[in-house]
């Protein structure tokens, strides 16, 4: 008996003694930050063609591993890209897309100096992912051109929102 439990009674002492345990045993954080992000080119215009799509989308993974967070699939068409990543605990989202999107950018704008004018919208969208959807993710990104034969981003968009029950003004989706 130590001097917290002295004079104490059993159970109270089974109590301290199991948070004890418990206290010993959730010494360390553990996470599974999974999100799947979309965000467009300004005023949604066609510019990330296929010349343009895989060095863009390896910039984009690399930036990524450069926060600490890791990419489980990136893809998209010309007017929009879709990340699915694993981020850290300690990096705050919106602060990671704010650097991301500024650096894809500005190399943009340096390895396809035709591309000056490119950017992106200021906003995004982001959803949590379960470890047990992730390879419906994965497969979802991976057939984004196909996809995207059939149903134009905004309605796609759209459909997330709604799916995610976020208020949104149709106006700017």
């Amino acid at each position: 008996m130590d001097w917290q439990t002295r004079g104490a009674s059993k159970s109270f002492r089974a109590l301290l003694t199991s948070q004890r345990i418990e206290n010993l045993t959730m010494s360390q954080s553990f996470t599974n930050l999974l999100y799947h992000i979309i965000f467009s080119t300004k005023d949604r215009r066609p510019l990330i063609t296929l010349d343009y799509q895989p060095r863009l989308y390896d910039y984009i993974g690399g930036i990524l591993r450069e926060t600490g967070g890791i990419s489980l699939g990136i893809n998209g068409v010309e007017d929009h890209v879709h990340v699915l990543a694993k981020l850290r605990p300690d990096k705050a989202l919106s602060d990671v897309l704010r650097d991301l999107k500024a650096s894809a950018s500005g190399w943009m704008h340096d390895v396809f100096p035709t591309l000056s004018d490119f950017s992106w919208q200021r906003g995004y969208a982001a959803f949590t992912v379960s470890q047990s959807n992730l390879q419906q993710v994965q497969h979802y990104l991976a057939n984004q051109k196909k996809h995207h034969q059939r149903v134009l981003f905004r309605d796609e968009f759209i459909t997330f929102l709604k799916a995610n029950e976020i208020e949104f003004d149709e106006r700017y989706a």
